[in-house]
């Protein structure tokens, strides 16, 4: 592990996991405050324009939305590289934990490296961490990010840009399906270098016969001002 590596895992181990466990079992999300300084969610977000990306995808030319994001290629930058690592290491045992409790047999490895191997063995070799480009007008509708067979059930947003600073609107936005009930809604409240986590697809949730599964969905509301840029860190690769 080199310095920066070494610094970021410092950086995603200083989080209250317990807490974060538990808020993840309860909402099917929780926040990581303070994860990344400023310096750095500005170095991050700087990379929009002149970074090394695999493709660009404009929302509204598919019924996305509205705005822009775009993946980055292989080899991750060393930031990038080593949040996906550092944070996979911390959710892996509850991600083993959901799927235990949901009946599904798959478990993940203790290491994102072995968990990619999985998924280049199987086919799914692109790198799925973005960057997302918002400006004023522009949202995200609510949807999964399933790339292929293959998906971890956790993934990671983290916040780059100031609310009220560099944007207003914004909001992110979580909706809960839930067995025979009305989907249920939050917004979570996000500061610059917040990141958040939360269920990829479904998680458990007990009820008086056992689990049950419930489906997630998440978004971003409108900008009504200024611009947001986001990394998102998802932790399977795409077919």
């Amino acid at each position: 592990m080199n310095g920066m590596e070494a610094g970021i895992a410092a950086e995603v181990g200083r989080q209250d996991w317990p807490a974060i466990a538990a808020s993840l079992d309860a909402e099917g999300w929780a926040v990581l405050p303070g994860l990344l300084a400023p310096a750095r969610c500005a170095d991050i977000a700087g990379q929009y324009d002149g970074g090394d990306f695999r493709s660009t995808v404009v929302m509204a030319r598919h019924g996305f939305g509205r705005g822009e994001y775009k993946y980055f290629a292989y080899p991750l930058p060393a930031p990038i590289a080593g949040l996906r690592a550092a944070l996979y290491a911390r959710l892996a045992p509850l991600a083993n934990r959901w799927h235990a409790a949901m009946g599904i047999a798959e478990r993940y490895p203790a290491a994102h490296a072995g968990f990619l191997a999985r998924c280049h063995a199987a086919g799914q070799t692109r790198p799925t961490p973005l960057l997302l480009r918002y400006g004023a007008g522009d949202y995200n509708c609510l949807h999964q990010d399933l790339y292929g067979p293959l998906a971890f059930p956790l993934q990671v947003a983290i916040l780059l840009s100031e609310p009220g600073r560099d944007f207003t609107g914004g909001e992110f936005v979580l909706t809960e399906q839930r067995p025979r009930m009305q989907s249920r809604p939050a917004v979570v409240p996000l500061r610059q270098g917040d990141g958040v986590v939360f269920a990829v697809h479904h998680r458990p949730v007990q009820g008086t016969r056992g689990a049950y599964r419930v489906i997630l969905r998440h978004g971003v509301s409108r900008l009504r001002s200024g611009q947001r840029h986001t990394l998102g860190i998802i932790f399977h690769d795409a077919a």
